[in-house]
């Protein structure tokens, strides 16, 4: 046993550090494209003390770390670029508070939003979280790291725009706290502190986030999706654009893809509308269709499609493995509504060059402020040549995005460096300072968001 090896025991607990192979393979990998890569422990703590004693092993031995929430990025974000310790944070998944009135929740970074979805709708049936449409087993801290959006992104905005308060372990050991919290006050907002945003988006690059309160909204007890469909994608925007004004709709999405095709180069447009009773339901009905979209539905530019009852939240993620090989992978881009006819017709014919089926989608953030687009590609993961296929068309959508103007939303290694090709030289020198400072010796995350 190495030295190292011996020490993690020691911090966690034989059953919880491993440096054996068989172990380490599950760690290897995720679900996209990227090629394995191999760390040389993994460790899981359970405590915010384990946890830290873990950094200060790795920041007095030089070894690289990385955090890992549930796995689900899917691009590679917490594979260990440069080998070292794996730290999986899914044991630290407490819920410490909930404040009802305050309409906010502090839980442990590891913790996934399906335990957060099931703990309020047991205990505080009028509340709820933003879900961020992935697998359940996403977690809080995964999603923030990266600046995740969610199924309240209309009206409300990222997930991370709905932090109260922060606490982080730096690379040093120590922790830190950011918000209400770090003057005793509580855990209810971030304001009005000088703002410190050296964290969120950062892929764990900067620190580990152990705890976090995160704002909570009226849950509705009814749900239903109205849908409704255009064929010619230069209308979406409008669409979207009405819709938002209303300020009804809790989620916004439209969505195109090759299979089933009865949505082949259509647009359909999910507006989940909730309301505590069926009146509310039927005025916001009316308000949408009646009145905001009549003028698309009297010229046969759009139409209903259907009003069903909404009883689970959407998860986007199930939209696009139409290969049923286990796999698929997506670019997603922060761009203005505008940008998604161009978006849907660029990225089909991405999808048509490499002999994959088109999945677009398009959830829009903040009142129409921006859109998250996304453009999937499945690939069957027994069959190598679906795999490059998909690793290809993933590249290529990277540098449409940043032929486009957008910005490149949870971007691989790739898609990173075009971007870091692109950004402002004083935000590089900054970016580059800070990392020095808060990681002098380079263990967190290496690789992400590095800065020559």
């Amino acid at each position: 046993m190495s030295s190292i090896q011996q020490e993690l025991v020691n911090i966690v607990g034989e059953d919880y550090a491993s440096d054996r192979r068989e172990e380490l393979f599950t760690y290897s990998k995720d679900l996209g494209t990227s090629q394995p890569l191999w760390p040389e422990y993994v460790v899981a703590p359970k405590t915010t003390d384990e946890l830290q004693a873990v950094v200060r092993l790795a920041n007095e031995t030089k070894t690289p770390i990385v955090p890992l929430g549930g796995g689900l990025t899917l691009a590679g974000l917490a594979l260990p670029q440069k080998g070292g310790i794996i730290i999986d944070l899914k044991r630290m998944d407490k819920i410490l508070e909930v404040n009802e009135q305050g309409r906010y929740i502090v839980v442990e970074a590891g913790i996934s939003h399906g335990k957060i979805t099931s703990y309020l709708k047991k205990n505080h049936p009028n509340l709820m979280h933003s879900e961020p449409g992935a697998p359940p087993a996403a977690t809080v801290g995964g999603n923030l790291a990266i600046h995740g959006q969610g199924d309240l992104a209309h009206p409300y905005g990222f997930n991370t725009d709905m932090v109260n308060g922060l606490e982080v372990v730096l690379p040093t050991g120590d922790i830190a706290r950011f918000g209400s919290c770090a003057v005793g006050s509580g855990w209810y907002t971030m304001h009005p502190l000088p703002d410190i945003g050296l964290f969120l988006g950062w892929n764990g690059a900067t620190g580990i986030i152990t705890k976090v309160s995160l704002k909570l909204y009226p849950c509705k007890k009814f749900r239903e999706n109205n849908m409704f469909v255009v064929e010619n994608e230069e209308f979406v925007p409008d669409v979207l654009f009405e819709i938002s004004h209303l300020g009804m709709a809790e989620d916004l999405i439209a969505t195109s893809s090759e299979i089933p095709p009865m949505m082949n180069r259509l647009h359909y447009i999910s507006i989940i509308n909730t309301g505590d009773s069926e009146e509310e339901l039927e005025f916001k009905r009316h308000m949408t269709f009646d009145v905001q979209l009549a003028k698309y539905i009297r010229s046969g530019v759009g139409g209903i499609v259907s009003l069903y009852d909404e009883r689970t939240r959407p998860q986007v993620s199930k939209s696009a493995d139409w290969k049923k090989g286990g796999g698929f992978e997506y670019v997603g881009a922060i761009v203005p509504v505008s940008f998604y006819p161009e978006c849907y017709r660029r990225g089909s014919e991405i999808s048509g060059r490499h002999f994959i089926p088109y999945t677009v989608l398009g959830r829009v953030i903040g009142s129409c402020h921006s859109m998250m687009f996304s453009w999937s590609y499945a690939f069957n993961r027994a069959d190598d040549a679906t795999v490059k296929h998909a690793r290809d068309a993933l590249h290529e959508t990277d540098e449409l995005v940043m032929e486009i103007n957008g910005t490149i939303w949870k971007p691989a290694i790739f898609g990173q460096k075009l971007m870091l090709e692109r950004m402002d030289p004083g935000a590089l020198r900054l970016m580059k300072e800070v990392k020095k400072i808060l990681d002098p010796n380079g263990i967190m995350n290496p690789g992400n968001w590095e800065v020559d």
